[in-house]
């Protein structure tokens, strides 16, 4: 299902991609969107995971920098016949993790200081849990696919909705004065409200999917729920800056909520995940 789901991804945002070429420059963009399309599918398959741990500044962690990561994380992949991952840590206050790769064997999981300073043992074990239950259900390719290809939308888009407004780039009777500036509107914001709806299509679904296989791991789903209650209220009071299309690699939405978070955020409500894992709100 996540190799269909991963070529569907691909695919789509290739599609996509081929479009904005169309528009902008007639076949000739059409050729020149399919020739970026196979590149970023490329990077984004092969070198997503460096690109998402670069853009945090994400540093590569020894066990003696942090001894309690790597005690659960054997613990944890001894348990569940899984390979160890590397380990990084991103010096951010606000509490956070993330879990990329493209398979198993080349895992990484991500923590930020903050969430090593607010959880205790159990909790930080409930959490590392749900990333490793992405690794295990292989949600961190397509979730790291999704996060490298649709930021190269959003890029393009924007540079696509600028060229509009001074004429396009020619060649294309559709990109003439009638056209323009429905053109242009596409552009700024229906491509990248495109990229982003396939993230949330992924995203809801599989968190949940973590949670419950975080929570059967550890044998402890009190732990994993006090801890989403804390990030999410440490979040709350000091989000984390993040960029629309790597949000949703984050155990919770790292960015600052708006009134219209329920409708675009690409993680379910905490107290829907943790009322999942009791069978009822936390008490």
């Amino acid at each position: 299902m996540q190799i269909f789901k991963t070529a569907f991804l691909m695919t789509a945002l290739t599609l996509l991609l081929m479009l904005i070429g169309d528009w902008l420059g007639g076949q000739t963009g059409l050729i020149l969107a399919l020739g970026f399309a196979a590149v970023m599918n490329f990077v984004s398959y092969f070198y997503s995971d460096k690109i998402a741990l670069r853009t945090y500044s994400a540093q590569p962690a020894t066990r003696e920098q942090l001894p309690r990561v790597y005690r659960i994380l054997e613990g944890l992949t001894g348990r569940e016949n899984l390979p160890m991952p590397r380990v990084y840590v991103i010096p951010a206050n606000s509490p956070n993790a993330f879990a990329t790769g493209r398979n198993p064997q080349h895992a990484s999981v991500a923590v930020t200081q903050g969430i090593l300073d607010l959880l205790d043992d159990e909790e930080l074990e409930g959490v590392i849990g749900h990333e490793l239950g992405h690794v295990r259900n292989r949600d961190i390719l397509i979730s790291s696919i999704a996060a490298t290809v649709a930021g190269a939308i959003m890029m393009l888009a924007r540079w696509a909705g600028f060229a509009a407004m001074f004429g396009g780039l020619g060649g294309n009777r559709r990109n003439n004065r009638e056209g323009g500036i429905f053109g242009m509107l596409a552009l700024l914001f229906l491509a990248p409200l495109a990229a982003t709806l396939i993230q949330l299509a992924i995203s809801r679904s599989r968190e949940y999917a973590a949670d419950q296989s975080g929570a059967h791991w550890t044998g402890n789903p009190q732990a994993l729920a006090r801890a989403l209650a804390k990030l999410d209220a440490c979040a709350r009071r000091s989000p984390m800056p993040a960029t629309p299309s790597t949000a949703h690699l984050f155990i919770i939405q790292p960015a600052a909520r708006q009134w219209f978070s329920n409708l675009f955020s690409t993680h379910p409500p905490i107290p829907k995940r943790i009322e999942r894992l009791l069978g009822h709100p936390l008490e």
